[in-house]
């Protein structure tokens, strides 16, 4: 049994909570939160564990093998020091900090103490996600050549963070997990409608080495809730709509085939369109397998698929982004 403390049991900390209290293999033992309320129920909720506002006695507990973080971002790098200095492994949540310096300094931390450092990218766990990874992997797609993003709702509007720094983390790690790389430049524009400059809509684009691009559209004033990835390839075109409840993944035989015309010795362009394919995904819980995978790779001492040099890439993305934001949306390279 890996025994583990999750620091943070707000709004999504709880579901942390619930998930490393059920997971096999796992002793919830300490649940740290600095709210009397929030205690007071998880109180109710887990008896078996011990549940605190003070950080220095779970750190100080030489039994606790693991710290989840999920306190919000401008403390992650704190918490998630201490936790790795007193030589627990540690998972924190997206984005593991607000600057690649101290991402750096994490992931070097934990790999001179050989600890496990994981971050929260849920959605390397999906398994629409993964699907989609494993179409560009077998080469179902023909050559990968863009992806754009979609994440927009009418709310929660963040007041510690922008649109950028809230919602784009999950695609910038989708993004590059499905390419395997990471982009050469980003470049971002966006705007403050509601709290002076905090923006609440944000564009932005990711160039790769090879010419692959990647679009984002962040925003939390829109009439529309939308979660939606749509990566095109050379031969088809795959769409990922989380916001449907069964049919996730949708696969359109669709694409432009370019050759060379015998005749007159011109490149012709010819559109081909066929069948779309509603292929079966696995269910279950995200969150469940990101949880079980952390526990996972500690047991079994392996890296996290999210490891923290995944975690330090995202944040440069985004660190990227936020300069190209405060210079009009001028490109900055990476």
């Amino acid at each position: 049994m890996i025994s583990t403390a999750v620091v943070g049991a707000g709004n999504w900390g709880r579901n942390l909570v619930r998930n490393f209290a059920a997971a096999p293999g796992s002793q919830l033992k300490y649940v740290c939160d600095l709210n009397e309320k929030t205690r007071q129920a998880l109180k109710a909720q887990y008896p078996q564990a011990t549940i605190t506002d003070d950080y220095s006695a779970v750190l100080a507990d030489a039994s606790v093998q693991a710290v989840v973080v999920a306190v919000d971002a401008p403390y992650h790098y704190k918490i998630a020091r201490q936790a790795l200095e007193a030589g627990k492994h540690t998972y924190v949540e997206k984005p593991l900090t607000l600057s690649s310096k101290d991402s750096k300094e994490l992931v070097d931390l934990a790999e001179k103490k050989k600890l496990c450092l994981m971050v929260g990218h849920l959605l390397e766990y999906h398994p629409a996600v993964l699907y989609m990874k494993d179409m560009i992997s077998d080469g179902d797609i023909g050559k990968p050549l863009y992806l754009y993003f979609q994440r927009l709702n009418l709310g929660i509007v963040r007041k510690a963070e922008n649109a950028w720094w809230s919602l784009a983390p999950h695609d910038v790690s989708v993004a590059c997990f499905l390419f395997d790389a990471e982009p050469v430049s980003v470049s971002a524009s966006g705007q403050a409608y509601l709290q002076q400059g905090i923006e609440d809509v944000v564009f932005a684009n990711l160039k790769f080495a090879d010419g692959r691009m990647a679009h984002i559209h962040v925003s939390w004033l829109d009439p529309h809730k939308i979660r939606k990835v749509t990566l095109v390839g050379s031969q088809r075109m795959v769409v990922f709509d989380d916001m449907e409840a069964s049919e996730k993944i949708r696969v359109y035989d669709k694409g432009a085939d370019v050759k060379l015309s015998v005749e007159s010795y011109v490149e012709a362009i010819t559109l081909r369109t066929g069948d779309i394919l509603l292929p079966k995904i696995a269910g279950g819980e995200p969150l469940q397998t990101e949880c079980r995978h952390f526990l996972e790779s500690i047991e079994k001492n392996t890296r996290p698929r999210s490891d923290g040099n995944d975690g330090l890439r995202v944040v440069k993305v985004l660190e990227a982004g936020s300069e190209s934001l405060a210079k009009g949306g001028q490109p900055v390279n990476l």
